[in-house]
């Protein structure tokens, strides 16, 4: 491997002899890259490859382990035949083992440190998907986060964002008044869709200590960039929190990254596998903030890796940035198949020796069609190209192999223990309880003073309406007060907050 470049692997001519070593400028890492394919074509090696080539290259990584074979990268490979041949078919010489320093990552906390994000980080636009919102809900959960934001409201776990949500229920027609229609319905709607989430395990993602983003973008002692993988395979079962907290975390390195052009390597390499579950179902808004962000994340310096089956589950729009392109084997049998196969051929810089789209659906395991970005930007002609074995494990961990590198991991203990400081949930508890004493101190006093007492100033019970429900404007003390609870709460702290372009925090 050359210093400015990652070997893939080796391009083979019609007659299947090696032809030449076929390689990834790091210097156009960032320019993003796609890596489709079949089920068993040899994506996830593919992933392993480019993963093992930018660690050693002083490049983090962050990628997703789906089937918890991509753990394997974290140990030292071993010589086995068809890997020893595939090393000599591509002029892999010498072929070293060797194991990649890795962190373990997982929301669950079971395979990995936790990882965790704030309700006020992940913000209203994001959360909203995570929760499948209607319109009008996302538009009452937006309203919910300016209220926070303007009265200094810290939402930090999901009990915070129920109290709140209780509050603004209280004050619907206030808040109705300012800022437009707030029903009750669609408040007890998100409610609703909270406890769903909570019992999808929401309340292990959401709280602190938050994800600090350096802590992904590091490098060992050697100079290797660590390699950051997030166990998967149960969050997988929720495929809606996987891809938007992929997505969190993704806006995040966009708001937190300072602009650097485009460096002699990147900061930090990002795979989104499974790519098909961001953009599935996405509204329009949301897709194109998507596309902003993979367009403007290259001038701070981090490359994003699409990793999917198929090249339609990419929109146009996304697909077009992706300079760097590996293309396993696909099949055409049915008529969406073989306008995947098109797609994916006419994405490609042809190459006169061979048929693009016979290429596809003729590639065995481990074979790809490679097109990367040359030495002027330009995509290099397509090449079929054998690709290299990779220089760590292919299989996952034993569980005792996972737990020796977690208790040795450069962040053990940092992220170990949920905090619970006070935020909107004890703030509002906190008014709550203050206004009663205060409405009941002064009610015992009017009680003592001759029997006044309001709302009728006789000393009985509220008057109804025609209809039996109380007469509107005659409430109790305390009422009218619990009604205004939020209205002084955070006053330290009431000023607007800065939102980014996925309406997450800013931290800046």
């Amino acid at each position: 491997m050359a210093d400015d470049s990652i070997f893939l692997g080796a391009s083979r001519k019609p007659d299947d002899t090696y032809q030449q070593a076929e390689s990834l400028l790091l210097k156009f890492g960032n320019r993003h890259g796609l890596v489709t394919g079949a089920t068993g074509t040899g994506k996830t090696v593919t992933l392993q490859v480019l993963a093992e080539g930018f660690s050693k290259a002083g490049v983090p990584v962050f990628c997703a382990d789906i089937k918890g074979d991509l753990s394997g990268i974290g140990a030292k490979g071993e010589d086995k035949d068809f890997l020893v041949k595939r090393a000599a078919d591509v002029k892999l010489d010498p072929y070293e083992h060797s194991a990649s320093p890795v962190i373990f990552w997982d929301i669950f906390g079971e395979q990995g440190h936790p990882i965790r994000a704030t309700i006020s980080e992940m913000g209203p636009l994001l959360l909203s998907r995570l929760m499948n919102l209607t319109e009008a809900q996302e538009g009452v959960l937006n309203i919910a986060f300016k209220i926070a934001d303007e009265e200094g409201l810290l939402l930090l776990d999901m009990k915070d964002l129920q109290s709140l949500l209780v509050n603004i229920a209280e004050r619907a027609e206030e808040i109705s008044a300012r800022y437009g229609n707030v029903t009750k319905p669609s408040v007890g709607a998100i409610q609703r869709s909270l406890l769903v989430l909570e019992q999808q395990g929401g309340t292990k993602f959401f709280g602190e200590p938050a994800l600090k983003i350096a802590d992904i973008m590091r490098t060992d002692t050697n100079g290797r960039g660590l390699v950051s993988v997030l166990a998967a395979d149960k969050l997988m079962m929720n495929p809606r929190l996987y891809s938007t907290f992929l997505l969190w975390l993704l806006s995040e390195l966009f708001e937190e990254l300072p602009e650097i052009g485009d460096p002699e390597k990147p900061r930090l390499v990002f795979f989104f596998d499974e790519a098909h579950l961001l953009f599935n179902e996405a509204p329009k808004a949301l897709l194109t903030r998507v596309e902003q962000v993979v367009r403007l994340i290259r001038s701070k310096g981090v490359g994003v890796f699409f990793i999917s089956q198929n090249p339609l589950d990419v929109p146009e729009t996304v697909l077009a940035q992706l300079g760097n392109r590996v293309q396993h084997a696909l099949r055409a049998y049915t008529p969406r198949e073989q306008n995947a196969v098109k797609t994916a051929a006419d994405t490609f810089r042809a190459n006169p020796a061979f048929n693009t789209f016979e290429a596809i659906t003729n590639l065995a395991t481990g074979e790809a069609l490679v097109s990367t970005l040359a030495d002027k930007g330009v995509p290099s002609m397509v090449q079929r190209t054998l690709i290299r074995p990779p220089a760590g494990r292919i299989g996952p961990l034993t569980s005792d192999e996972r737990q020796t590198l977690i208790n040795a991991s450069p962040v053990a203990g940092l992220y170990d223990e949920m905090v619970d400081r006070e935020s909107a949930y004890e703030l509002l508890q906190k008014k709550a309880q203050q206004t009663k004493t205060e409405a009941e101190a002064q009610e015992t006093s009017a009680d003592s003073t001759g029997g006044w007492r309001l709302p009728d100033f006789l000393g009985g019970e509220p008057k109804t309406g025609p209809r039996g429900g109380q007469v509107r404007g005659r409430q109790t003390v305390a009422e009218a007060a619990m009604k205004s609870v939020v209205r002084s709460v955070g006053g330290s702290l009431g000023r607007a907050l800065v939102r980014g372009i996925l309406g997450s925090l800013s931290r800046r």
